[in-house]
């Protein structure tokens, strides 16, 4: 939310004070959760399907445009460089990130051959980091605030991790690599399932990590700014509006590094299923 956004906040608290008591929280998973009303306002068609419900939901259009917005920012991009070869303005800010994410980020976690590799996760940081940012606008959503989105982005990542290995070592020498050499042969059963259990925790942790914190700071702003209207008292409200506004420049600061660590992670990740040997 933007600070002009937050007028509009306290309105709806104060349209749903009356029921605050028997609700409690509920109206801030209200505006949490996923609806099919686009920006809160227009009505989504609802699409069923083979006993499926396949409706376009708030999140997926907000997914839509921040796929879209990606593209033309990178084709923008990559147009200025058949111009010049030294960039200028807003392609030279995109320059300094995606050098960032290329240096500090890929190279060191995945090493030699990260090329193949570095366009799935500048995808991925950009991606991500366009669905945070659209959820501190004026009517927007943070479509990585909703667990089924972040366990989407995590598949992709995990099948990305394990086709990866498996391309490097073979099927079998993939899962083979993951015991350690020299240990017991008593443990093999027990080392096996943990690093079977292991495969799958790694893509829960990110899903689970980015829901998580785009979720907290909503959270912690709506509760802020309730404070006024279920206290019934003026005087709380300098301390909500500003810890609000505390929290959303927060918040934007979140976005940058939420998006940040999944991409690191997902290198990470990818880096250990690729250089199993280290």
């Amino acid at each position: 939310m933007l600070i002009a956004e937050l007028p509009l906040v306290a309105q709806h608290v104060a349209d749903k004070v009356e029921h605050a008591e028997e609700q409690g929280g509920g109206w801030i998973i209200h505006h949490i959760l996923d609806n099919y009303n686009f920006l809160g306002i227009y009505p989504l068609p609802r699409i069923h399907l083979f006993g499926m419900d396949l409706s376009i939901t708030n999140h997926v259009m907000f997914m839509f445009m921040a796929a879209i917005i990606v593209f033309f920012i990178m084709k923008y991009v990559a147009n200025s460089y058949g111009k010049s070869r030294v960039p200028h303005g807003f392609a030279n800010l995109m320059e300094i990130l995606i050098v960032f994410i290329r240096d500090e980020v890929v190279k060191p976690t995945l090493g030699s051959g990260y090329e193949k590799f570095l366009p799935f996760l500048l995808t991925l940081f950009f991606f991500i980091l366009t669905l945070n940012l659209f959820g501190l606008v004026p009517y927007g959503s943070a479509a990585t605030g909703d667990i089924a989105v972040t366990s989407g982005l995590a598949t992709l990542s995990f099948l990305v991790i394990q086709g990866a290995g498996m391309k490097k070592a073979g099927v079998i020498g993939y899962f083979k690599g993951m015991i350690p050499h020299g240990i017991p042969s008593w443990v093999l059963p027990i080392m096996f399932i943990v690093e079977i259990l292991g495969i799958f925790t790694k893509p829960f942790a990110l899903a689970v990590r980015l829901f998580a914190n785009m979720t907290a700071g909503h959270v912690v702003i709506f509760s802020l700014i309730g404070l006024i209207f279920i206290l019934k008292t003026l005087w709380v409200s300098p301390v909500s509006v500003g810890f609000a506004l505390f929290i959303y420049l927060l918040e934007i600061l979140v976005a940058f590094i939420q998006a940040y660590i999944f991409t690191i992670l997902s290198s990470l990740f990818i880096g250990m299923a690729v250089h199993q040997e280290h």
